[in-house]
């Protein structure tokens, strides 16, 4: 049964998509911890650990989540992009990416923000600018 994450790549559930390939898609967290927290995941494979990709995927994977990230900061006033593998709540490997100030920023148990569907749209799209200029 395809997870959660399978759909949104697929575009069968709608989301504020980032960057994609062929093998890669990323998009904005709909609970994010900061503006343009963003997930990155493979979309073909439904490993739930990260640790359990085969080399190369897991390679590709962090390859194109570097890029994304590069995109996130050119896009974004941060001091650094952080990124996190926590992979507790959805059984499908994905990296965290979160713009950072400081590193409070990175805790997960904040209040998540709740952010209307045209300033998503709009952080997605300054991001997505930015990947396709890389």
């Amino acid at each position: 049964m395809p997870t959660i994450f399978t759909k949104i790549a697929a575009g069968d559930i709608p989301s504020y998509k980032v960057a994609a390939s062929d093998d890669f898609y990323a998009f904005l967290d709909i609970n994010p911890v900061v503006e343009g927290h963003t997930l990155v995941i493979p979309r073909h494979i439904e490993k739930d650990y990260i640790f359990d990709l085969e080399s190369k995927d897991y390679q590709a994977l962090w390859a194109f989540a570097s890029k994304v990230a590069k995109a996130i900061g050119a896009a974004l006033p941060c001091k650094r992009v952080g990124v996190a593998v926590l992979g507790m709540e959805v059984p499908h490997t994905h990296i965290h990416l979160l713009p950072l100030q400081s590193e409070a920023d990175m805790d997960f148990r904040r209040p998540k923000l709740q952010l209307s569907p045209e300033r998503m749209a709009e952080i997605a799209a300054a991001i997505n600018r930015e990947y396709e200029k890389l």
